[in-house]
């Protein structure tokens, strides 16, 4: 899932616009960043259509608790194109949701509706892992070239390691989610799963979220401290 030499007078006008320069390049990564993620209404869209499924399976059946959740997540999504808000995170929503109805539905089980997402965590927390071992970390690799900022920072030992840490965040939110979602799920806690899928979703992600800009603002000074140690 968002960076010197003159007379003195220059130099200090010069330094004074590119101080301020950085902190809107921080506040511009902190929002893409979450605008990929669909905003804070785009996190909280998608809570509905799992509140939903639980509550109609609950005082229904499975196939009543498939279709209310579909439809609320078609109905988010046309309310959002009514908005003019960015459609593609109700479109992923949608098919996420049609997804994990389809998986419940060959199964006959409730619980399978988060099948998907259990074993989409360990493929995630797996992958970021991974990628930290192979020195290629995940968050820097996705962030350089979503913004078109090339692979240097792998030379600069400190923005490395500031995507290590991020990187690692991820693995640790994705590897969490998976443990506890994978124990009710095998202790048929259904209501439950819903609950951590939810909670687990915002606090975490928030946290994973502020140690990527983090990162990304500790890149963006090694490169900067770089470039006028070069220059």
């Amino acid at each position: 899932m968002s960076e010197h030499d003159a007379s003195a007078a220059g130099f200090n006008a010069r330094q004074t616009d590119d101080d301020r320069q950085p902190e809107g390049k921080a506040g511009v990564s902190e929002q893409t960043l979450l605008e990929q993620m669909g905003g804070v209404s785009g996190l909280a869209y998608s809570a509905v259509p799992i509140v939903v499924f639980v509550v109609v399976s609950s005082f229904t059946s499975l196939m009543p608790a498939i279709w209310a959740s579909i439809g609320v997540a078609v109905g988010i999504a046309i309310f959002r194109l009514v908005r003019k808000e960015p459609l593609q995170p109700a479109i992923s929503g949608v098919l996420g949701v049609a997804v994990c109805s389809f998986i419940a539905y060959r199964s006959g089980e409730t619980k399978d509706f988060f099948l998907l997402g259990i074993w989409t965590s360990l493929i995630y927390g797996g992958v970021f892992l991974v990628s930290v071992a192979a020195r290629w970390p995940l968050v820097g690799v996705v962030w350089s070239a979503l913004n078109g900022l090339g692979m240097e920072w792998r030379k600069q030992r400190r923005a490395m390691r500031a995507y290590d840490i991020a990187t690692l965040s991820w693995a640790a939110v994705f590897a969490a989610k998976y443990v506890v979602q994978q124990w009710l799920y095998d202790n048929d806690q259904t209501g439950w799963l819903a609950f951590a899928r939810i909670a687990m979703g915002y606090p975490m992600t928030g946290i994973a979220l502020v140690v990527t800009v983090w990162a990304i603002r500790r890149a963006k000074k090694v490169a900067e401290e770089a470039a006028v140690a070069a220059a």
